[in-house]
């Protein structure tokens, strides 16, 4: 991660500003959600998380695509498939603080991961910060529970 008192490195900090997520962000505020994040390649059939693991951190979806899977019967079912401009894992927001679900790339790709504990010391320091973000997870969180209610729905019918 990169060091919060100096600048974002240039990569890290163009995939933020490009990101539906982010892109109206004030470019401090860029800069202190870079500080806490990293660029990384992901390969296809990579495990980003696994469900009950520590969410300790966020994934923004800048190429690629990653499948929300839950396991029944000991074998993965496909919740929702994320693609570029998705943002995946909110469940760092609610206590227990532990992922819902399992998330595997289907694709090679690339994200930005970002790191929750320094984060939360920048919402500290930056409440307006902490709401702008939480305030876009919430959405997030609304759009994956209809999903997830639609699915239920038409495995149900089915």
């Amino acid at each position: 991660m990169a060091d919060s008192t100096t600048a974002a490195p240039a990569p890290l900090r163009e995939a933020l500003s490009r990101h539906p997520f982010f892109s109206d962000l004030t470019p401090a505020r860029l800069d202190r959600l870079a500080a806490c994040a990293r660029l990384r390649d992901i390969g296809a059939g990579e495990m980003l998380f696994h469900q009950g693991g520590d969410a300790d951190r966020f994934f923004v979806l800048t190429r690629g695509t990653v499948c929300v899977e839950n396991r029944t019967d000991g074998r993965p079912s496909v919740l929702q498939t994320l693609h570029e401009g998705d943002v995946l894992g909110w469940s760092w927001l609610t206590p227990p603080f532990r992922w819902a679900f399992d998330a595997r790339a289907a694709a090679p790709g690339q994200v930005v991961e970002v790191a929750v504990a320094p984060l939360r010391l920048a919402f500290a320091a930056d409440g307006a910060f902490g709401y702008a973000v939480v305030s876009r997870f919430a959405g997030v969180m609304g759009q994956r529970l209809r999903a997830a209610h639609m699915l239920m729905l038409e495995r149900g019918a089915g």
